[in-house]
This record gives C-alpha cells, sequence and structure tokens, in this order.
C-alpha cells in the first residue's frame, strides 16, 4: 500500500471526531484480542467503553445501563449478534430500543450486510476494524439517530 506523504495520519484524522466526546458505548464481542483493540481505538479518542463477551452479558449490561452506541460483533458462539439486536429492539427497555448499533464482522459478504441491516443494525464495519472508518460509522448513526429522534 503507498501512502501520500500529504495524507493525513490515521490518527490525525481522528481530530474530526471530538463532538463523539464522552459517548457511551457498549462493545460486544467474545474475542478478546479483538476486544481489547477495539476499546483502545474508542478510549483514545475519548468515548466511555463497558465490554461484553456474549449477548447474555451484553443484554444483562444493557438493563442496567444506558448507552449512546452498540457496537456488536456478529459471529459469536450460542448466540449471535443478529439475535442480540432484535432481542434489544424487541425489548421492553423503551430507553434502549432505538439504540443506534453497528455490525462489526469478519464475514464481509453481501448477505451478512443484508442480515445485519435487516436485523436491526443501522451499519456494517468489516474486521479488521480500521479505526477511521469505525469512526466515520459512528458519527455517521449516531447523526442519523439524532435526525430521526
Amino acid at each position: 500500500m503507498t501512502t501520500n506523504a500529504e495524507d493525513p495520519h490515521p490518527q490525525e484524522d481522528t481530530k474530526n471526531f471530538q463532538s463523539l466526546d464522552s459517548l457511551r458505548v457498549l462493545l460486544v464481542d467474545d474475542n478478546e484480542d479483538s476486544l481489547i483493540l477495539t476499546t483502545f481505538i474508542l478510549e483514545n479518542i475519548g468515548l466511555q467503553v463497558k465490554t461484553a463477551t456474549s449477548v447474555s452479558q451484553a443484554l444483562e449490561t444493557i438493563k442496567q445501563l444506558n448507552f449512546d452506541i452498540l457496537i456488536s460483533d456478529i459471529a459469536m458462539p450460542d448466540v449471535d449478534g443478529y439475535s442480540l439486536i432484535r432481542k434489544i429492539r424487541e425489548s421492553s427497555i423503551s430507553t434502549q430500543r432505538q439504540i443506534p448499533a453497528i455490525a462489526l464482522t469478519a464475514l464481509s459478504s453481501d448477505e451478512s450486510r443484508s442480515m445485519a441491516l435487516a436485523s436491526g443494525f443501522q451499519s456494517f464495519v468489516n474486521k479488521p476494524v480500521e479505526p477511521t472508518v469505525l469512526l466515520a460509522e459512528i458519527k455517521r448513526v449516531i447523526s442519523i439517530n439524532k435526525i430521526v429522534s
């Protein structure tokens, strides 16, 4: 991959996302390495991150705390991310039912993307996570949610 000396470094590009400071994020992923990396990316720009390693843990956490955005892996053992977002959308917890949500997955097919969006996610980001892509999607789904609200 070639880079242009005039292109901003990805860390420099995060300056455009300061309006996201202090957002509360629920990050769900069963892969510890992915969870650590994504948490680092999000906390590095000032987001408050709470993690869960399973759907059941995520559902319990969302009952106890309010979040501004959900970011969830799709391929998890036992119960997948598609089921998680459907359960949240059907939940009796009205404050979190419409939480903006981004699917994270290594499954980059059009079918996976369509399934994620049909399940209730507003966005789909491929793994390995590219920080600037993830941050742009967070900003986009938060902006859409503010317009709709």
